[in-house]
């Protein structure tokens, strides 16, 4: 009677584990089912597939974005990213549509001009000789979509956390508790590294949920994965315009 006792017990607290785990991982979307990458050592996300996210319906996009930019074939590999701390893991997928590549632009915007589509869920950096560097990024979620104008006011390396008390009172009411306060690291929502935009408290970040790029999933914040917000954070200075559209 004993043993089957503790047995009981010991479901029960296996039970209660899963259940917390499920909460912490959904702050923002259902992280889909877990493939395991054949590289484990390698950095982030590797695989190839299809990215799961909450997808916005189709709005008429500013300017005719799809003339301005065309795919073509990537020149240069993914950045690295130094960790603070390497771990083996399971990675989800991501549509490789989302992996940064050079692509034609002949629109109005000066080289190292920063440029998002929020419709598309892209990311340009404008180069010289009508090309463009394209990342893919998540953006705002349904009722937090924004556009404008801002210069790069700041960048920091594995920012720390400090969710505004309109973001904490709006998920707890989903049953979700933010801390006040959270360190930089690879569990930080904020990634590996953050451009802060203007005056506002939207950034250009990186993310511990690289399985939500090309979604529609933030808090209006442009979301990339670490690798490549490492790879822009090196090519753009403070000062730089962003072109939200």
């Amino acid at each position: 009677m004993k043993t089957a006792f503790c047995s009981l017990l010991g479901a029960v607290a296996i039970l209660a584990a899963g259940a917390t785990t499920t909460l912490a991982n959904d702050r923002y979307a259902d992280m889909p089912p877990v493939t395991v990458s054949p590289d484990l050592s390698a950095p982030w996300v590797l695989q190839l597939g299809r990215a799961p996210g909450i997808v916005r319906p189709a709005r008429q996009a500013a300017q005719p974005l799809q003339r301005l930019f065309q795919a073509q074939p990537d020149r240069q590999k993914t950045a690295a990213v130094q960790q603070p701390a390497r771990r083996m893991v399971m990675r989800p997928q991501i549509n490789p549509i989302y992996l940064p590549q050079e692509v034609a632009y002949d629109g109005p915007a000066k080289p190292g001009t920063i440029v998002i589509d929020t419709h598309q869920n892209f990311l340009f950096l404008i180069e010289k000789n009508g090309k463009a560097r394209r990342y893919g990024v998540g953006t705002g979620k349904p009722g937090f979509e924004w556009s404008g104008t801002h210069k790069i006011t700041n960048k920091r390396e594995w920012p720390d956390w400090r969710p505004p008390a309109e973001m904490i009172k709006r998920e707890a009411a989903k049953g979700r508790y933010l801390p006040t306060y959270l360190a930089g690291g690879i569990e930080n929502p904020l990634g590996a590294r953050a451009l802060y935009l203007g005056t506002t408290e939207y950034r250009i970040h990186g993310t511990n949920q690289p399985w939500t790029i090309g979604g529609a999933v933030s808090s209006g914040c442009i979301r990339m994965r670490n690798e490549d917000v490492v790879d822009l954070y090196e090519r753009v200075n403070v000062g730089t315009t962003v072109e939200v559209i």
